[in-house]
């Protein structure tokens, strides 16, 4: 299906500068999955990357990640486990949560050492949601010829940041992540991609 607007200047900014690691914000129902997949398409195609390995908050959302990829050509392994080591063939790659990761990055470290892989990172700022997923995720996937990092909000970090996400510092020394492209609830408002909020009052002071 064709591209939305903001997918499309977001691939053409990717494919320009060709990063290592890139963070695209877009605010929830602007299509990031869509996004991540034709990024992922492209470098499969033209030989930059060999496997894909997605990393997201939950079990369900493996699935979810597995059937849209599917649709673009992409085989990904949604029941992939720790203990199962070797990756079968038929697959272009996995999707595993955060927890997964962190429970042995080392394992993961290794299957990203052994080919080019590209990695995305659903929902990033669930990285930082224990310090041992952040430290995890540096762990497996430092080796990864290319990451891209996807979040519905910009993010903070007052403590640990998260690994492969640039920051800015605020007024307070506190940081915030830098988008390499973002796509706001505004422009998804003018889009018509989203609905406006409202907030109907019936009764009462406020």
């Amino acid at each position: 299906r064709p591209l939305r607007a903001w997918q499309a200047a977001a691939l053409e900014k990717y494919l320009a500068e060709g990063p290592q690691d890139f963070l695209a914000v877009a605010t929830p129902g602007a299509g990031k999955t869509t996004f991540a997949l034709r990024v992922a398409t492209e470098l499969l195609s033209a030989g930059e990357v060999h496997k894909v390995t997605i990393v997201c908050p939950t079990e369900h959302l493996k699935y979810q990640w597995a059937e849209a990829a599917a649709r673009v050509g992409i085989h990904i392994d949604p029941s992939y486990t720790n203990s199962q080591g070797a990756l079968g063939s038929r697959f272009d790659g996995v999707a595993l949560t955060y927890a997964q990761v962190a429970a042995n990055p080392n394992l993961h470290r290794a299957r990203t050492d052994r080919t080019r892989t590209l990695v995305i990172l659903d929902e990033i700022h669930h990285g930082g949601d224990a310090l041992s997923w952040g430290d995890a995720i540096r762990e497996a996937f430092t080796p990864a010829r290319r990451r891209l990092s996807l979040t519905g909000t910009p993010f903070r970090s007052d403590t640990s940041p998260i690994p492969f996400v640039r920051y800015t510092e605020e007024t307070g020394g506190i940081k915030r992540s830098k988008a390499d492209y973002s796509y706001g609830y505004s422009d998804a408002l003018r889009d018509g991609v989203v609905r406006p909020v409202m907030f109907m009052t019936y009764s009462g002071e406020m």
